[in-house]
């Protein structure tokens, strides 16, 4: 399962078998526990071009985000509010299954999972992106690419988009009395309004055979029977997503109560790294 909906891979009958019998003793192949994610790297600043970016690598999937910031005309449901737009790009060196190409459907629902978690969480004022009302506000392009598929693409997609926006800032601009755009000052900056106490991470649970894990590398996904996707913002849900597979109640409550947990450790040690991220790669 590339990562949410695509096809599953082939793992080899042995292999699935060896990785079988390991997680029914609580370990995973790469001898992580079952409630474990891998190793987070976080970098921002990465793209010179971009108004924010950021690199990260969770376990050996690697993903790079950007943003893009333009002023147009408010949507007419929403005239003192800016908007966001997340965008999904899986590079075709990622994955052997990725043909070159525009983005394709699984791409698109990658997409949309992370927008959707982003959007629902009260991280981003979007009304504090409004220049003029009915007239101007700053549009957010996030456009994620990624660079290496081993597993769970969602997650570190979020992560990515999240921190990139917390490297973005906006223009100052410069406005007649009739509120006419003069000068957009690219030279002089201030960040986005966001709330941190509400910051959006997702968290993602594969069933394997009777076994719940997180944070799923490429063959524990292709391995699976079922996907479970929660989005989590301040300690509340605030997006779900069931990819695949059938889920007892009792397994949707574990994944709903452990994504919450997960998500107090996942999210310090975003904040942490955000604290002093390195900033010495630029692409």
């Amino acid at each position: 399962m590339l990562s949410v909906t695509q096809e599953k891979g082939v793992v080899p009958k042995l292999k699935q078998e060896v990785m079988k019998k390991m997680i029914e003793q609580g370990v995973r192949i790469d001898n992580r526990g079952l409630n474990d994610y891998r190793a987070l790297s976080i970098r921002v600043g990465v793209v010179k071009t971009a108004d924010g970016s950021s690199l990260v690598s969770l376990g050996n999937t690697k993903v790079m985000a950007g943003v893009k910031v333009e002023i147009g005309k408010p949507f007419e449901d929403t005239p003192d509010e800016g908007a966001l737009i997340v965008n999904l790009e899986i590079a075709p060196t990622a994955s052997p299954d990725v043909e070159p190409g525009p983005p394709d459907e699984n791409a698109i629902e990658v997409a949309r999972v992370v927008d959707r978690a982003i959007r629902h969480s009260g991280f981003l004022n979007f009304k504090s992106l409004s220049i003029v009302t009915g007239k101007h506000a700053w549009f957010l392009w996030v456009d994620v690419y990624v660079l290496n598929h081993d597993g769970n693409l969602v997650d570190a997609s979020t992560i990515a988009a999240v921190t990139a926006l917390m490297n973005t800032a906006l223009p100052k601009v410069e406005l007649d009395p009739a509120g006419n755009i003069l000068r957009i000052d690219r030279g002089s900056r201030s960040p986005l309004s966001l709330n941190m106490d509400k910051l959006p991470l997702t968290i993602t649970h594969v069933k394997i055979g009777n076994f719940l894990l997180v944070d799923p590398i490429r063959e524990e996904e292709d391995l699976s029977d079922g996907a479970y996707i929660t989005g989590v913002a301040g300690g509340s849900i605030v997006s779900i997503q069931k990819v695949t597979g059938a889920f007892t109640k009792d397994e949707v409550n574990y994944m709903v109560s452990n994504s919450i947990n997960q998500y107090v450790k996942l999210r310090e040690s975003v904040i942490n790294i955000m604290k002093n991220p390195p900033t010495d790669l630029q692409l």
